[in-house]
């Protein structure tokens, strides 16, 4: 739904001993994937595993395609709706898909990083990485947000809005519990997102202070608050970690209540640039082949290049990718003839991607269908695989033996 030193290889913020930001096996961009059901996380010979045999089959093949990254999604709002208590990190969690069986509860994020240790235990006795930790925050709180003001789409809510100063403390206090967490779970937490999707009203709100014709984006700013807040407690916190920034709706052009790739990198300060030396975008198939040079990542590097310093020649990832429908997050036609057209419409994504240097990693969102945004790889009630689910098998196969990509017209039939 984050300037270090390199860019292709930098150095962190936050460590003078952080380590590559890419893996050095393999050809072509990293994987990752976005998944935060602790019942499909937990690696299958685990023993202490949640959520029974329901879940067992859907573990097996997420633990086969060994993603090198996993996405968490941190719902501020949901975890701490009261300001005189804390975020609750362990609060339970349903594992419904949106009310769609199988279930089985979990404690929130603790149990979503105990499942993500016993990955990265499997991996590291096998002599290999996996499973690293990426966390994107979104939503605001109540009492964490500002009143309504600017150009707001009617109903918003306080989730979208700006933090206030109580807020922006509460927003550093949970960076602090997290880490604090990550480090009894005994899992890294390498990658920092400041916040998902800043140029879509749906996430931060409003975009711009008028609805006037040309009215400046007001969202950068808001997002540099959050972006200096969020540097400012890892580098407190000591360790090893990368600010991830972004995390950008792939919009190529600015309306009232969403801010382009370019304007958004354009209206952002100097130093904020220069907080990380890796981007993220959001970016996923649709039916038809973009025009040459339209392809989000081409945008967001141009935009990126533009502003020079910090930068020019950062690295790029495609933190939410899939396909679906022709037009993503519509209901999917049914029948095997438009999976196998939205897999294709995914395997070329991957084709041109694997082929640019500047794509870093790109992640599948979501492993287990999303309801509200149907592009999973497995339905969400854990019954159907879709062919998108081999082709990201084929493709985690040929990088980890260092193969070019497989043609999608094999992987998809």
């Amino acid at each position: 739904m984050g300037c270090r030193g390199s860019r292709g290889t930098g150095s962190s913020t936050t460590s003078s001993t952080a380590p590559a930001l890419e893996s050095s096996e393999g050809r072509g961009p990293a994987l990752g994937l976005t998944e935060d059901n602790a019942d499909l996380l937990w690696n299958p010979s685990s023993s202490s595993r949640s959520g029974g045999a329901a879940f067992q089959s859907a573990r097996e093949q997420l633990t086969a395609i060994h993603p090198r990254y996993i996405r968490l999604l941190v719902d501020w709002a949901a975890l701490q709706p009261q300001r005189e208590r804390p975020a609750n990190l362990e609060g339970p969690i349903d594992g419904c898909a949106r009310g769609v069986g199988p279930c089985a509860p979990y404690a929130g994020v603790r149990e979503e990083l105990a499942a993500i240790a016993t990955q990265q235990r499997a991996a590291r006795a096998e002599g290999r990485e996996g499973f690293e930790v990426v966390l994107d925050v979104f939503g605001v709180p109540p009492w964490a947000a500002v009143p309504a003001s600017g150009c707001e789409l009617p109903g918003s809510q306080p989730f979208s809005r700006p933090v206030s100063d109580a807020g922006l403390a509460g927003y550093r206090s949970l960076i602090r519990a997290l880490i604090a967490l990550g480090r009894k779970q005994g899992v890294a937490l390498s990658w920092w997102s400041p916040w998902n999707e800043p140029n879509n009203s749906d996430f931060l709100s409003p975009q711009r202070s008028s609805c006037a014709r040309g009215a400046p984006a007001r969202a950068p700013a808001v997002y540099a608050q959050l972006a200096e807040a969020m540097a400012a407690e890892l580098t407190t916190a000591g360790g090893t970690h990368h600010l991830l920034l972004g995390e950008l709706a792939a919009y190529a052009g600015d309306s009232i209540h969403r801010t382009s790739m370019s304007s958004f990198v354009a209206g952002l300060p100097l130093h904020v640039l220069c907080l990380g030396g890796v981007w993220a975008i959001h970016a996923y198939a649709t039916w038809e082949e973009p025009r040459p040079g339209d392809d989000p990542v081409s945008v967001l590097a141009r935009a990126l290049d533009a502003r020079g310093s910090c930068s020019a020649g950062a690295k790029i990832w495609v933190t939410e990718a899939g396909a679906g429908a022709p037009h993503p997050g519509r209901t999917s036609p049914s029948g095997s003839t438009a999976e196998e057209a939205g897999c294709q419409a995914l395997g070329a994504q991957l084709e041109r991607w694997s082929a640019d240097p500047r794509v870093g990693a790109v992640f599948q969102y979501s492993f287990r269908e999303d309801p509200a945004y149907p592009v999973g790889l497995v339905s969400a009630d854990l019954q159907h695989t879709y062919p998108t689910y081999r082709l990201w098998l084929a493709y985690a196969q040929a990088h980890a033996g260092d193969r070019p990509p497989p043609p999608s017209s094999s992987s998809c039939a």
